[in-house]
């Protein structure tokens, strides 16, 4: 029922919006605010703080028909349903939670998510922003950068040093910001090649004051908590990738059967049919992956190689079928008024943010490491 009223209002309200959104690097408004009457916002959040409380599997969900219809729309979407209120529900204090998370599922808030500095991307310990305990308050300074909704977000998960020489092990916090707190400002909008109308800004904290009731989690464990809500997101990432992968095989495959040459459609040359037969079996292949480490998520395991194989392998695949549509479709594939250049560019990004891939292979690596030591 969720798939089928999500893949409804994608068609009817999204797609449509989709290139006018990508030319203007406009931010999809009307989407979000149709998506909270639908009650999307708060899809896996638990029942009891006004959620949906459908989880993983039913966040996956939504994020595959969004990227089905729109990535932009989607990336906005994730910033709020799972980088935002993943680590409050996960992490955050009982109050916290009663006081956040139910405006959050209604959308009276819209969430972000700022980990990122230009001294720390794939090295996300290594961040600058400190956080000093001053009475009742920690008042945060620092800079962040790509951080999505950034703009438009009313609250933000913020990560910030609260001892610069323990780093990880000790000396990260996680707080939950208020836009309308004294000090917080927001950069220039980025202007991006693709997933354009998702809104990508710089953050800046001078002299931030925070209640300590808003922190997230245990004072230094918040790189922890970074790293819990990466692997949530990057499931979540790896739907959005085959809903998009899915649209770039219908494209394809409708111009195979029109578009002829030799006295036929190109559909019946072998060269065509292979590609075509590829982006089925790495469409088929991501969405289980996908599913399936969802599944183990709610079911309260741990999921941190599992989650790094989804990312990888489905942003590559992404990106794979995106660029045999654009094969297919010939020379029009690279013509603006033909959407499968829109869905190559979207899809550049998403083998980079969430952790890059070879981040990935990294962790996958190292989680390997320990079975078999």
């Amino acid at each position: 029922m969720l798939r089928s009223m999500v893949h409804e209002f994608a068609e009817r309200e999204v797609w449509p919006k989709a290139e006018h959104i990508d030319k203007t690097a406009e931010f999809p408004w009307d989407s979000v605010n149709r998506m909270k009457e639908l009650g999307l916002l708060g899809v896996p959040v638990p029942q009891e703080y006004g959620g949906a409380g459908l989880g993983r599997v039913g966040y996956c969900i939504v994020v595959e028909e969004l990227g089905w219809s729109c990535n932009s729309t989607a990336n906005a979407y994730g910033a709020h349903a799972s980088l935002c209120e993943t680590p409050i529900t996960y992490h955050g204090s009982e109050e916290l939670k009663a006081r956040y998370l139910p405006r959050l599922a209604k959308g009276e808030l819209l969430g972000a998510f700022a980990l990122t500095e230009a001294s720390s991307g794939s090295d996300a310990a290594a961040l600058k922003t400190t956080a000093k305990l001053e009475g009742n308050d920690w008042v945060l300074n620092g800079s962040k950068l790509f951080c999505t909704n950034g703009a438009v977000s009313d609250v933000v998960v913020v990560f910030a040093a609260n001892d610069l020489e323990k780093g990880a092990r000790g000396g990260i916090t996680a707080f939950l910001v208020e836009k309308k707190y004294d000090g917080f400002t927001v950069g220039a909008k980025d202007d991006k090649m693709g997933i354009r109308g998702s809104d990508t800004t710089p953050l800046f904290f001078e002299n931030v004051h925070v209640p300590k009731e808003n922190v997230i989690g245990t004072v230094g464990e918040g790189f922890k908590v970074a790293m819990s809500t990466l692997d949530s997101g990057r499931c979540g990432l790896g739907a959005g990738c085959m809903g998009a992968a899915r649209r770039c095989l219908e494209l394809a495959g409708e111009y195979a059967m029109k578009r002829e040459q030799f006295g036929q459609p190109i559909a019946m040359f072998q060269g065509v049919q292979f590609m075509l037969a590829e982006m089925a079996e790495m469409i088929f292949t991501g969405r289980l992956l996908a599913y399936h480490v969802a599944r183990m998520m709610d079911a309260g395991k741990r999921v941190t190689m599992e989650s790094a194989i989804v990312k990888t392998y489905c942003s590559e695949a992404g990106m794979r079928c995106a660029d045999h549509a654009v094969q297919i479709h010939g020379g029009v594939g690279f013509v603006s008024e033909y959407p499968v250049q829109r869905l190559y560019r979207d899809a550049r990004v998403t083998k980079i943010y969430e952790g890059t891939n070879e981040i990935q292979k990294m962790i996958i690596a190292r989680e390997l490491a320990k079975r078999f030591m």
